[in-house]
């Protein structure tokens, strides 16, 4: 029995449905909305993470647990949540792991877990985690959730930690970050472009590594999956070239940009739409490293990312498909 969290997320959805088709009798663990698929041999359970008994009860004889319940922001008011949900949430994943003899716990963290500085140098496995301060907050709480992974370890738990850069590509339901993003470019939301970047990976490369890692993964390693760095406006111009919608020619500053973003954000919010620019996401773009290495997890996982082109163009396409680029 393979277990997921955060099912109903888009990593964890894509991996659920992975793991049906390849014949494995999954429970699929939902929190805030219930089962977004129905396949054979996949059982669908409410739990959360915040709550240690139920995720007991959604382990119970499983052998391969895949923890990707987790809260992503880029909002500075979700802070609190993100703590708990990336923290506590790990902890009980933890102990329920441990308490209910899980052979092996696959933890999904996050290239934001890491130290990004120094920007010039490469980053790999061996850089060290995030400060606690002045980082945002989701990278501090994805460090912190990292050590509880690691204070499990040291209680005998078997776990591999994975570390993804910024997921895109189809079966987007949400959408999510930078599926957002291209939503938004066509439906022409998006006022303007930042100076800067990171790294992008497509989400179905990231699962193919997350079922290597449940067999080739070394127990307590973190492995990095990511592609390759690309800019705001790059990634704009690949949008345009698939929906012909024109992207915007302004290029902001980031200084300008941090300027900007509290009238951005309150613009959103009466808009009653996710916020596109805040202080924590102009941080991800200009803070970025863009020498990441996947070196580790193509050598041990098998992992072959595959061109950003063809993840904007899937997702497009899935997004056209599905009806979510409708204004």
């Amino acid at each position: 029995m393979k277990v997921v969290t955060g099912a109903t997320g888009y990593l964890g959805g894509v991996l659920v449905r992975a793991l049906a088709d390849r014949g494995d009798s999954v429970r699929a663990v939902f929190h805030g909305r219930s089962g977004i698929f129905e396949a054979p041999g996949v059982e669908w359970v409410q739990g959360d993470v915040l709550d240690r008994d139920s995720m007991a009860a959604a382990f119970e004889g499983a052998d391969v647990v895949f923890h990707l319940a987790a809260l992503v922001s880029i909002d500075p008011r979700d802070a609190d949540a993100m703590r708990a949900v990336n923290v506590e949430g790990a902890r009980n994943v933890a102990e329920a792991a441990l308490e209910c003899g899980v052979r092996r716990l696959i933890h999904f963290s996050s290239i934001r877990a890491f130290n990004q500085f120094p920007l010039d140098k490469v980053l790999d496995e061996s850089r060290g985690r995030v400060g606690l301060l002045p980082r945002p907050a989701y990278d501090r709480s994805k460090a912190l959730g990292e050590d509880e992974i690691r204070h499990g370890l040291e209680r005998g738990l078997d776990a591999v930690i994975l570390n993804p850069t910024g997921v895109l590509g189809p079966y987007d339901r949400g959408p999510t970050g930078v599926g957002q993003f291209l939503v938004d470019l066509q439906r022409r939301q998006v006022p303007m472009l930042i100076a800067g970047g990171f790294d992008c990976v497509d989400v179905r490369d990231v699962v193919g590594a997350t079922l290597a890692a449940e067999t080739r993964g070394r127990r307590g390693e973190k492995y990095i999956l990511g592609g390759r760095w690309h800019s705001v406006p790059e990634l704009a111009r690949l949008s345009e070239a698939v929906t012909r919608v024109p992207a915007p020619r302004f290029v902001c500053p980031v200084a300008l940009a941090r300027f900007w973003a509290p009238f951005q954000m309150a613009w959103d919010r009466l808009q009653a739409r996710p916020p596109l620019y805040t202080p924590d996401a102009l941080h991800h773009i200009s803070r970025s490293n863009r020498r990441v290495s996947s070196a580790k997890a193509r050598e041990e996982l098998g992992f072959d990312p595959r061109p950003v082109t063809d993840s904007v163009r899937d997702a497009v396409r899935w997004f056209e498909d599905n009806g979510k680029l409708a204004a």
